[in-house]
């Protein structure tokens, strides 16, 4: 009973400290997990606490079961539009770019470790990806609003380049033991991991989320049936040789991207079961590891990571897209700074341990020493970076708080709340308001005390309004309630003076003085943006043209709705 007991303690304990620890992450700019991985350490056993803790196996399925948490959270919050200018880029990078860094980290291994050409591959496998929980935690937790082809290209690799660097991992352990295949198995295998995973998670995913738009279940049940799909999915997939990991974050894209009820009893508590993910996967890899090992290695690995952030990971972000896509060097660069490493290496560090492998301590310190680099050096720069690169984009205005009134099953109204912040606004009847048709006023704080608003009531700075409408009600009510300082730092981006997207160029080149060549007077100006961005343009693109930068600030779609134009 004692031994229960203590245990209760110390992981309600670790977990305590690792929630409280995240006010340093705000104060000191520490990445989250890096103080998650840091607890582990000291709670371990050459720590303060001294909890003895050499569970390979415990921690390898404690760990796939965080993972596929965390990848389901994910899933559920990416967007499918988003894969309209990302798929294809985050794709390459999920599989030659993993390729690509496994292979050249792996040849550096094996020179400044002194190991065979096989041996070195497999170091640069197991580190050759990007962490699904690392990339997730930092965009959101950094609050960065990066443009959406860097931000999704990022989120979608990150969620999708499991696959290849468990294949790399797995088909180097089998041949070191000895257990490999021919080339046509070994190409089985891979085609297994990816194609399972794609039809499986899609497939199934679909189906998961038409079941939960159907069923009639109380609030609190909708998140368990979720995590329930997720894992049969997760499991059935691993079990016919499919990357299961694959597979839970493309079920968690199909439920997510399916509008309904379900979605806003679903992602609230599926951002607590993320964290608390994220906070026991990092304790039991922290737990795991010894300080006095890991110092061991701590010169060599450290030069590994070195090389894999400022060469391997560049280098394979340069070849893999810039052939191929229309990347500005900028955004290649923020690319290459993010090729963030967390939890997937180390637990990929576990198969040589689990598989037998000689010298399988080498493996699991450098990965960890790996990762600690990457959390402190990439993920302590992170938002430096993002603006040093001119990737980040005005964060966009939205209500304080909004919720669901639960009274359609689907298109459902809600509350959205908003603070008067526009000078603009002050002293403005109700009945004034360009209001969206379909929205209201339903009250009207002032001063802590509820009015109740009618067309002649007079708007006041720091009025609370809750507002009933739909979510294609938004756009409209965050540009009325837009306040002025988050105006001026959109007219400081985009520029002053807009233009609708559907404006002939042949009326703009007239207006300011401007030289088109001919085949450019007929086209629109969404148009003609497109063409200069290489297609695909995102809100934040913007083109140099006879010294004026036109700036995308709003589409709807694939389609350029506005352009700014900045005069500098």
């Amino acid at each position: 009973m004692d031994v229960i007991n203590t245990l209760f303690f110390f992981t309600g304990l670790l977990i305590a400290l690792s929630v409280l620890g995240s006010r340093l992450s705000t104060l000191f700019g520490l990445p989250l997990l890096l103080i998650f991985l840091g607890l582990g350490m000291l709670a371990g056993e050459e720590g303060v606490l001294g909890i003895q803790f050499d569970n390979y196996p415990l921690a390898f399925l404690i760990s796939h079961l965080a993972l596929a948490m965390i990848l389901l959270d994910g899933g559920l919050r990416t967007r499918l539009k988003t894969f309209r200018v990302a798929f294809k880029p985050a794709l390459t990078l999920a599989s030659a770019g993993v390729f690509i860094t496994g292979g050249l980290v792996g040849l550096f291994a094996m020179w400044i470790f002194d190991l065979g050409l096989v041996e070195g591959l497999l170091v640069g496998a197991i580190v050759g990806s990007t962490d699904a929980a690392a990339v997730f935690s930092m965009l959101s937790g950094r609050g960065l609003n990066l443009n959406e082809r860097v931000g999704a290209t990022l989120e979608i690799e990150s969620g999708t380049n499991d696959p290849m660097a468990i294949f790399l991992t797995l088909v180097l352990v089998e041949i070191l033991v000895g257990d490999i295949g021919g080339p046509m198995e070994t190409m089985l295998m891979l085609i297994q991991q990816f194609g399972l995973g794609l039809v499986i998670g899609v497939g199934a995913g679909w189906l998961s989320g038409r079941l939960l738009r159907w069923v009639d279940l109380a609030p609190g049940l909708y998140s368990l049936l979720a995590l329930s799909l997720g894992f049969c999915i997760f499991g059935l997939t691993s079990f016919l040789g499919g990357s299961g990991f694959l597979a839970i974050y493309l079920a968690g894209l199909m439920i997510g991207n399916q509008k309904g009820r379900h979605l806003n009893y679903i992602l609230p508590v599926h951002d607590g079961l993320a964290w608390l993910s994220q906070i026991g996967l990092f304790l039991v890899l922290g737990l795991l590891v010894s300080p006095s090992d890991l110092l061991h290695y701590a010169l060599p690995a450290t030069l590994v990571g070195l090389m894999l952030i400022f060469v391997a990971r560049p280098l394979a972000v340069l070849v893999s897209l810039k052939p191929f896509f229309k990347f500005r060097w900028r955004e290649l660069g923020f690319i290459s700074w993010v090729g963030l490493r967390g939890a997937v290496p180390i637990v990929l560090a576990i198969f040589p341990v689990i598989g037998g492998v000689e010298g399988a301590a080498l493996y699991f310190n450098v990965a960890f020493a790996v990762v600690l680099l990457s959390l402190l050096v990439q993920g302590g720069t992170l938002s430096l970076m993002a603006r040093w690169t001119r990737v980040l984009i005005p964060t966009p205005v939205s209500p304080n708080h909004r919720g669901p009134l639960g009274i359609l099953p689907e298109n459902d109204y809600e509350m959205f709340v908003y603070r008067v912040e526009n000078e603009d606004l002050a002293d403005v009847p109700i009945r004034l308001l360009r209001f969206p048709s379909g929205a209201l006023i339903s009250a009207l704080f002032r001063e802590h005390a509820m009015l109740h608003p009618k067309g002649s009531t007079r708007l006041q700075l720091e009025d609370v309004l809750c507002v009933i409408g739909r979510s294609e009600d938004l756009p409209a009510l965050n540009r009325l309630f837009n306040g002025e300082a988050k105006l001026k730092q959109e007219r400081a981006f985009f520029g002053t003076f807009t233009f609708e997207g559907e404006a002939r160029m042949q009326d703009i080149a007239d207006a300011y003085g401007l030289t088109l060549s001919p085949g450019e007077r007929e086209m629109s100006l969404s148009e003609f943006v497109s063409l200069r961005v290489g297609g695909h343009p995102v809100v934040g693109d913007d083109v140099d043209w006879h010294g004026i930068h036109w700036v995308v600030s709003e589409m709807d779609g694939n389609r350029v709705t506005r352009v700014g134009l900045r005069l500098y």
